[in-house]
């Protein structure tokens, strides 16, 4: 499949170059038109598969490597509602650092300060969890319970773990790297999908070819 900005129709728009005449137009790629999956397919988990990013792998590499066409990238991130891959998309390692330091400002209370605190996980003589792992709490969360194999009552305080800032903010960069991709089967139903969305039609006084609209405003939704 070609990249996607090829697939992108053109407009003719009134040309604002300063030795442009009045009547001078200049093609351009209609931005309003999106490409989009359709609601049916976006809402069935069965054609989407689970896919983990590696490592520094930008959109185009993932694309690649489950496509083998990295010009599907545009897919990836649609696959994903991603439209700010500055901060939607996993960070390269150096950047992420880089970013952690501008933000924190020393090292010290990047790896050592404390950005939460939360449960870990208790459970009683017969194996029960009494508290999950993972709740948010105080750093002075106490916690009591009756154990159930021997009615012992148990009053537990200062067991709060820390969340470091480091640990914080990378697992958000984790949870980006979890994405779902439309399975390569369905790629002819986009395919053809696309053609419909980024076709214009007939009966419009803008429209030229079923790839140019030309106009002197921006009324090019149709």
């Amino acid at each position: 499949m070609s990249n996607y900005f090829s697939q992108v129709p053109n407009f003719e728009y009134v040309s604002r170059l300063p030795d442009a005449k009045i009547s001078d137009f200049i093609q351009v790629k209609n931005l309003f038109k999106k490409g989009k999956l359709r609601e049916d397919i976006f809402q069935s988990v069965a054609v989407f598969e689970k896919y983990q990013i590696r490592g520094d792998d930008r959109p185009d590499n993932v694309a690649f490597d489950f496509y083998q066409d990295s010009n599907l990238d545009w897919l990836v991130l649609t696959c994903n509602n991603i439209i700010n891959i500055q901060t939607e998309w996993p960070l390269r390692q150096t950047d992420f650092d880089r970013y952690m330091l501008e933000k924190y400002g020393d090292y010290d209370t990047l790896f050592n300060g404390a950005h939460h605190y939360e449960t870990t996980e208790i459970k009683d003589g017969n194996g029960v969890v009494v508290m999950p792992a993972g709740l948010r709490c105080d750093s002075t969360f106490a916690f009591s319970y009756t154990d159930s194999k021997s009615d012992t009552l148990f009053n537990l305080s200062n067991i709060a773990k820390a969340v470091t800032n480091y640990e914080y903010e990378s697992q958000l960069e984790d949870d980006k790297r979890s994405i779902f991709l439309l399975k390569s089967r369905y790629l002819n139903v986009i395919r053809d999908d696309m053609e419909e969305m980024m076709t214009y039609r007939k009966g419009s006084s803008q429209y030229k070819t079923e790839s140019l609209k030309t106009g002197d405003n921006i009324r090019l939704f149709q």
